[in-house]
């Protein structure tokens, strides 16, 4: 399985791949991944590969990604080309009009690309009070939720459980389960 997670300095996309590694390991599996932090401290592109298997190569190719993840929505068109035919694009919708774009429309259609988008700054704003630290625990909520990627949704709330500082914890399950909810609703 191999993963393309994207977003903007700040989001919590390393969070999101340390998640996903600790799955993988407690379950005996390879793991190989890379990050890319750029502009990150300052708002900028981050983008992290994560692979599960036996990869000579931590990085994705281009066109070869099962799932792409993305925290931000521009983040997400600008990766897009990682994806493969009939991937998965689990995406932070604060705009909705921008999948709309009929170039965007064509190339998501002609690739059999499933998108599933989730209002992920109004769900923080209505149950965390605005707080958009959360929005990475937010979009694994969602994901495992839907059955989407090789997780369960029991195995991400352990590593997330396991993973978070213990000032974050209650507020972290809070939000898996959210994340999941908001899947279920749609």
């Amino acid at each position: 399985m191999q993963y393309i997670i994207v977003g903007i300095g700040g989001q919590g996309i390393l969070f999101s791949s340390k998640v996903l590694g600790k799955i993988a390991i407690d379950r005996g599996l390879s793991v190989a991944g890379s990050e890319v932090h750029g502009m990150a401290q300052r708002g900028g592109s981050v983008i992290s590969h994560f692979k599960i298997g036996e990869y000579k190569s931590p990085l994705v190719q281009v066109g070869e990604a099962d799932i792409l993840v993305a925290f931000d929505q521009n983040e997400a068109v600008r990766n897009l080309q990682y994806l493969r035919k009939g991937g998965t694009l689990v995406v932070n919708v604060h705009d909705e009009k921008a999948f709309e774009n009929a170039s965007l429309r064509s190339y998501i259609e002609a690739r059999g690309i499933d998108v599933r988008s989730l209002k992920g700054y109004d769900l923080l704003k209505k149950h965390m009070g605005g707080n958009f630290l959360f929005l990475n625990v937010l979009l694994l909520g969602a994901m495992s939720g839907a059955g989407i990627g090789d997780f369960s949704y029991d195995e991400v709330a352990k590593a997330v459980k396991d993973l978070s500082p213990s000032k974050f914890e209650e507020d972290n399950m809070k939000v898996l389960e959210l994340g999941r909810e908001a899947t279920h609703k749609k």
